[in-house]
């Protein structure tokens, strides 16, 4: 049985290791094959930094460490070039100074293993030298690979003037290689993001963009025909696992949780960090997000709430799903660039295509909802476990009473300054909540009357809900609490019952109940059942 590659980069490491390795070498070799300057977006711990190590090693000359792969048995002559490898992960960048330092560090360390003497203070300039005198010396073309060219941007969000600065500069560091096309043989960047080209390769007009290019969608990742060609031993060795949560056998649940992810709405491939994982620690877990969340994509969502609401079949234009500015963050770009988000469905309108968008899987499901609970009520899992389980009796039963008191103490745990005085807020948290409780939770459901706010579906009971917020003053009196909440709670039934938003249920075998809620503040929410 081959080993899991987990965690490693480095082609010739697994190779020669005995790891599987997924082949991805036919799309190597289109690459190098067609034109010649190359990007490339895909969320974290996907594949990027492996593939852009295979692409070096495919310009090394050997040829015998590719055998048995597909690149091996084409025209590719394997010419050996010289390689210029920079990981942007790895370089400083707190402040524009040390940015600097930290890109002429990187390079002179390439420059002092070939034996040159260069030096300048402007990383630019020393990118150009190197390129030249790579040149020169083996009168081969230069291939130039920068992983993680966002870094620097992305690191420092939450500082937004120094993230300016550091876009400044990275944006005359990647322009030097247009003059230098004469030198170069092939030029590839990945990342997770997409800043708009005016704001970073404004300099590098000549790059392809192949992210959402069908004919390299399933360029990181693993396809779903191949999961059972490389892990057919882990999953037979897996396959008495008994208790899955929604089906019979581990393939189809191994697809459940890590599958889903797509980049042309047709094709599927797997999260391969979550999937050898799983098959390492023989565990359904959320592996990949668990490896951590951009703290600024947070604090968006905190400033905007409503924007995770309806997160499930949310169409977006190609325009705006490439575009990433740091003062004008949009929630829904970000969350389909960092892989919270992936594409049901091209739609085409006239020239232009759109994408419909959807959560990939139940990794991500679980773990981002669980993940905005944490962060609103700054509660643990232990916390929501609890929640989950006297939530989940009341609604079985209809003790909704005490659902309520379970949702007031949520609510009452979240920080007053996260509090917006709004509708759709309350009806945000609420639905994550639920959702990150395990409920089947549909939200902004189109119906003939039109759109209700959230449908709860369980084995026997269907809930028809409608959210609404009524600003209370702070000194209000009990009896103005009651008015507002009478007036609120009227509304809610009367829109579910006049708009009938429960009929499209009522000839099945579950019960339906319509349930208005109104909320004036933190803990100040009622119900009324109709």
């Amino acid at each position: 049985m081959k080993k899991l590659p987990i965690g490693i980069q480095n082609f010739k490491k697994i190779i020669e290791g005995d790891y599987i390795y997924v082949d991805k070498t036919k799309y190597v070799y289109e690459l190098i094959d067609s034109a010649s300057y190359y990007f490339l977006s895909r969320p974290r711990r996907f594949g990027k930094s492996l593939l852009l190590d295979t692409i070096a090693e495919a310009f090394s000359g050997d040829k015998e460490l590719f055998k048995g792969l597909y690149i091996h048995g084409t025209d590719y002559m394997f010419e050996k070039h010289p390689v210029i490898r920079l990981d942007m992960s790895s370089i400083a960048n707190d402040n524009q100074d040390n940015l600097r330092e930290a890109l002429l560090n990187a390079l002179k360390e390439q420059i002092q293993a070939e034996g040159f003497e260069l030096d300048t203070k402007l990383p630019s300039d020393l990118l150009q030298h190197l390129i030249k005198s790579l040149y020169k010396k083996y009168n081969k073309r230069v291939v130039v690979l920068i992983d993680e060219y966002d870094k620097p941007m992305l690191d420092q969000l939450a500082k937004v003037e120094v993230a300016e600065e550091n876009r400044d500069m990275m944006r005359g560091f990647y322009g030097v290689l247009k003059s230098m096309d004469p030198y170069l043989r092939f030029t590839f960047f990945t990342g997770v993001s997409k800043f708009t080209k005016t704001s970073v390769f404004s300099g590098l007009n000549n790059l392809l963009d192949i992210t959402m290019t069908e004919r390299y969608a399933n360029i990181c990742g693993i396809e779903v025909e191949n999961l059972r060609t490389y892990f057919e031993e882990y999953i037979s060795d897996l396959s008495t696992m008994r208790n899955f949560a929604r089906y019979d056998n581990i393939h189809d649940e191994i697809l459940a949780w890590y599958d889903g992810y797509s980049w042309d709405g047709v094709t599927r491939v797997i999260n391969p960090f979550s999937l050898l994982c799983f098959f390492e620690q023989r565990r359904f877990e959320s592996f990949w997000y668990s490896s951590g969340t951009p703290t600024f994509l947070i604090k968006l969502l905190k400033e905007k709430p409503e924007s995770f609401l309806t997160l499930d079949n949310f169409e977006i234009r190609e325009r705006v799903l490439d575009s990433f500015d740091i003062r004008r963050m949009e929630a829904e770009p970000i969350l389909f660039q960092a892989g919270y988000l992936t594409v049901d469905e091209v739609r085409y309108l006239g020239a232009t295509e759109s994408y419909l968008l959807k959560i990939p899987n139940q990794e991500v499901r679980e773990a981002f909802y669980l993940n905005i609970v944490a962060e609103f009520t700054e509660k643990g899992e232990t916390h929501a476990d609890k929640a989950y389980r006297k939530i989940k009796k009341s609604l079985e039963t209809g003790n909704l009473d005490e659902m309520l008191d379970t949702l007031k103490s949520l609510f009452a745990s979240i920080p007053y300054q996260l509090h917006i005085k709004n509708e759709h807020y309350y009806h945000s948290i609420l639905y994550a909540l639920m959702s990150v409780l395990g409920f089947d939770v549909a939200a902004e459901v189109s119906v003939s009357g039109g759109r209700l706010d959230a449908t709860l579906e369980l084995d026997d009971k269907v809930y028809i809900m409608e959210f609404k917020y009524a600003d209370c003053p702070q000194d209000a009196t009990v009896e103005k609490k009651r008015k507002l909440f009478d007036k609120a709670l009227d509304e809610g039934i009367k829109q579910i019952m006049n708009k009938g938003y429960g009929k499209k249920y009522e000839s099945g075998r579950k019960e339906v109940i319509n349930i208005a809620f109104a909320f004036l503040g933190r803990d100040e929410i009622e119900f009324r059942v109709s």
